[in-house]
């Protein structure tokens, strides 16, 4: 039994053989499994795309292009100056001793207005009628002294010079007949300008003189100032740059359209026609001043008030319209982001000519019937997805057009 047991020398035991190969065998696979884990992480991860996300279509406004007329005009500040503007001043000195006008009234040309004391006037015409009878019955007596010693001469009964110095006698009283006659007229222009009336049709300003002061000729304070109402004329400038074009409308006897809006700038006040250009520019402003006559009946327009003129040089007609928030400035210049068929935009360069503060004009690199984006420009590119808005159309307005100078509120330079 013993024997049996115990086994012989130099072969193994069974049991302690056999565990040990499947320990080592199941570590083998235990690691080729780790390897091919790590293997398909690494795959994946190097395989692995980020999640693109695509960019959204940005809402936008949309207007459409469309053919129209486009007024050519220039905005500039403008004074109201009277056609006449009269101050009267008193022709000689004396007391006021009536004033026949109430302040702000109208008055006609010749209206009395003002008496100066007229006495002293009526006496030196007397006096100055006096003399006259004087020189008069003098001239008389030398002129019948003067036909005797004519007959005498011609008969050798007298000397050649009692003749000649009755002759001299004669036109020396001519003369003070004459002077006396001048004095007369004198005096009764003087009583005329004791009789102060309007020289001008016009409106009167506030009293300058009341009954008793006393006044000299020329002297200050006026005693009226008299100023043309209706119609009445509006000076305004415009830059030398321009005039140009001005010039040429003017001379071939246009009349020039003048809008007058108030100092606010809102409200149309009155309407004229551009009827003078100064001959001479400002140096100091590079201007050439205007001047458009207005009818003024209703009176709205006060002397030198300052109001707004709108000039209008001419009307575009056919041609290209555009809201102006499409007009946009940058690297390529002027330009508009053109919408395409499929929703995206397109980055155009376009040349743009007279505008006013809600559509200009293009001149080229656009047609009537695009379409252009007004509203959400900011984030836009070439390519851009969008979704447009409502589309609308452009079209001019009653104040549409300034082209060059200073924008009316709803207007601005191109």
């Amino acid at each position: 039994m013993q024997d049996s047991e115990v086994p012989s020398q130099g072969e193994p035991a069974a049991s302690s053989v056999v565990p040990l190969r499947g320990g080592r065998r199941r570590l083998g696979w235990l690691a080729i499994g780790i390897v091919a884990v790590a293997v398909v992480v690494a795959l994946r991860v190097l395989h692995h795309k980020p999640p693109q996300h695509e960019e959204p279509a940005q809402v936008v406004g949309v207007a459409k292009a469309t053919l129209g007329s486009m007024p050519v005009t220039v905005h500039e500040l403008g004074t109201v100056t009277p056609i006449t503007t009269v101050t009267v001043l008193p022709m000689l000195s004396g007391y006021i001793t009536e004033v026949a006008y109430h302040e702000g009234q109208d008055v006609r040309k010749g209206q009395f207005l003002v008496q100066i004391d007229p006495r002293q006037y009526e006496i030196d015409k007397e006096q100055a009628e006096g003399q006259l009878v004087k020189d008069l019955a003098a001239l008389g007596q030398a002129r019948a002294d003067l036909a005797r010693y004519a007959r005498l001469h011609a008969t050798h009964s007298i000397a050649e010079q009692i003749y000649v110095d009755q002759k001299y006698l004669v036109q020396q009283y001519e003369g003070a007949v004459k002077t006396d006659r001048a004095n007369i007229a004198q005096y009764e222009l003087d009583l005329i300008y004791c009789h102060v009336t309007s020289p001008v049709s016009g409106r009167v300003g506030l009293r300058l003189v009341d009954v008793g002061n006393f006044v000299t000729a020329s002297s200050q304070p006026a005693l009226v100032v008299v100023t043309t109402m209706k119609p009445t004329t509006v000076e305004f400038s415009i830059p030398q740059n321009i005039l140009g074009d001005v010039v040429q409308r003017f001379k071939p006897g246009a009349k020039l359209p003048v809008a007058i809006y108030d100092s606010e700038d809102q409200e149309q006040i009155a309407t004229g026609t551009l009827y003078a250009i100064s001959n001479q520019m400002a140096t100091a402003t590079g201007t050439f001043t205007l001047r458009a006559m207005v009818p003024n009946r209703d009176e709205a327009l006060f002397p030198n008030e300052f109001v707004n003129v709108t000039l209008t040089i001419d009307t575009l007609h056919g041609v290209v319209l555009v809201p102006t928030p499409a007009i946009q400035t940058g690297a390529p210049g002027t330009y508009v982001f053109v919408v395409n068929h499929d929703d995206t935009v397109s980055v155009r360069k376009i040349m743009v000519g007279p505008g006013n503060g809600r559509y200009t004009v293009v001149r080229s690199g656009l047609a009537a019937g695009e379409r252009v984006v007004t509203d959400g420009l900011d984030r836009l590119h070439d390519g851009a997805k969008i979704r447009p808005a409502a589309a609308t159309e452009a079209a001019p307005t009653r104040d549409a057009g300034s082209a060059v100078g200073a924008p009316h509120p709803s207007t601005q330079a191109s």
